[in-house]
């Protein structure tokens, strides 16, 4: 037997050391070729190291959270053959999952190779008991999944990071038989003192260096402003009704990006980056709208690009490829970079108002929150009309308030009068 010793690969663009993530193997572990071993991110992206060979794994050479030299020890495996010791960087990485340099980011688990397909979620219990205040970690896609199959999301076992409940969770749920079953009294309303303490290490730390990073560099300030979408969504129903089956059911993202390719002609100070160090702004005429998509696990931010050149569908179907990529892990570095506006809702959990955080080094930000039916006086009439607000923000540095007050202006005229979207 010898053993084979796989060092920290270099992964390009000058890096000379990278955090691990998250081991896939222990140590006693058989391994195949090609079977995901480990996760280690850069500053831009969560990339997979495959193994080179079969073997069984011997040694660990770190710990996750820890930051890694390339050209380190980080994992040996005993492989049939000579006695001798052989060394290797690990291959090429068999994916990247890239990190947006967006504040707003974070990436879904990603499935192994096929050689080593990781284990389903796995239920640990019946139930989980939680207080009946407790707000269990999960995405809204995942909320409004548990609500549609009439599951209590405090009842379930979190298997992502922090105790996150994902989608295999709800599934492995309603394997054990509890969907319809209600927690005991004793373990509903019983006393709990344990306390779990969560590694902030990976795409948490990510994503909390770029969170605070942007909230003390950034002079953020935000603009609220209530815009009736009755007659887009009337437009909007029509479209899908005429021609939803041959192109596409278009939803409103691509709507709201029309209308910031639109109001920007006339606002191009909104549609820039502004580079704090070397004091320059620079403005683009390309429109890169970055849309921030929901995973399991937290926020990513793939890019619509040249939006100025799209039509409603075809922006509609690059959103949906976008985020299909960006949930299933498979974003491409490109996909998920160079935004220079962003655009991100919460969907039908948007709220009333919300305080979106800018994506340095972009200067706005435009948050959608949910449409919701109040009746509203209208030419001296009291009628029901679908309203909806933009909670938007902007660095002061760079935006003045009276521009961005405009600026959102000019986008709800065009969503209430849709006509204008289209006339050049």
């Amino acid at each position: 037997m010898g053993t084979h010793v796989i060092k920290m690969p270099d992964i390009g663009e000058g890096i000379a050391e990278v955090e691990l993530s998250q081991w896939h193997v222990k140590v006693g572990d058989l391994v195949v070729e090609d079977q995901v071993l480990a996760d280690v991110m850069t500053d831009k992206a969560m990339v997979d190291i495959p193994s080179p060979v079969h073997g069984k794994v011997i040694a660990l050479g770190g710990q996750p959270g820890e930051v890694m030299a390339v050209g380190s020890v980080l994992i040996s495996i005993e492989v049939e053959g000579a006695g001798n010791l052989k060394e290797s960087a690990a291959p090429a990485p068999v994916k990247e999952a890239p990190v947006a340099p967006n504040v707003e980011t974070a990436v879904e688990s990603k499935p192994a190779a096929a050689a080593a397909p990781r284990p389903a979620a796995v239920c640990q219990g019946p139930m989980v008991a939680r207080e009946a205040d407790e707000r269990p970690l999960a995405s809204p896609a995942v909320r409004k999944h548990a609500l549609d199959l009439g599951i209590q999301l405090r009842l379930v076992r979190g298997t992502g990071p922090a105790g996150r409940v994902l989608h295999d969770d709800l599934e492995a749920y309603l394997a054990q038989g509890q969907s319809n079953a209600s927690a005991p009294a004793a373990a509903a309303y019983a006393q709990r003192h344990d306390e779990e303490q969560i590694q902030v290490i990976g795409m948490r730390r990510k994503i909390a260096q770029r969170m605070q990073d942007a909230t003390q560099r950034a002079a953020h300030f935000s603009y609220v402003e209530e815009i009736d979408v009755t007659a887009i969504e009337e437009l909007r129903a029509h479209l899908n009704e005429k021609h939803g089956a041959s192109r596409g059911k278009l939803t409103l993202l691509p709507f709201l990006v029309r209308a910031l390719v639109v109001a920007l002609r006339d606002f191009p100070q909104m549609n820039a980056r502004y580079d704090d160090e070397a004091q320059v702004i620079t403005r683009l005429g390309a429109v890169h709208v970055g849309v921030a998509t929901q995973s399991d696990v937290g926020l990513m931010v793939p890019v619509v690009r040249h939006a100025e050149a799209r039509s409603l569908w075809d922006s509609a179907a690059e959103i949906s490829r976008l985020a299909n990529a960006a949930r299933n892990g498979k974003a491409s570095r490109d996909e998920l970079s160079g935004s220079t506006i962003t655009l991100t809702s919460l969907g039908a959990l948007g709220g009333i108002v919300s305080t979106p955080v800018l994506n340095l080094p972009e200067v706005a930000i435009v948050g959608v929150n949910k449409i919701v039916e109040r009746p509203m006086v209208v030419k001296g009439q009291v009628v029901i009309r679908k309203m909806m607000n933009l909670s938007s923000s902007f660095d002061h540095r760079v935006v003045d308030g009276m521009d961005a007050a405009l600026f959102i202006q000019a986008i709800r005229g065009l969503l209430e009068q849709p006509a204008t979207l289209f006339v050049e």
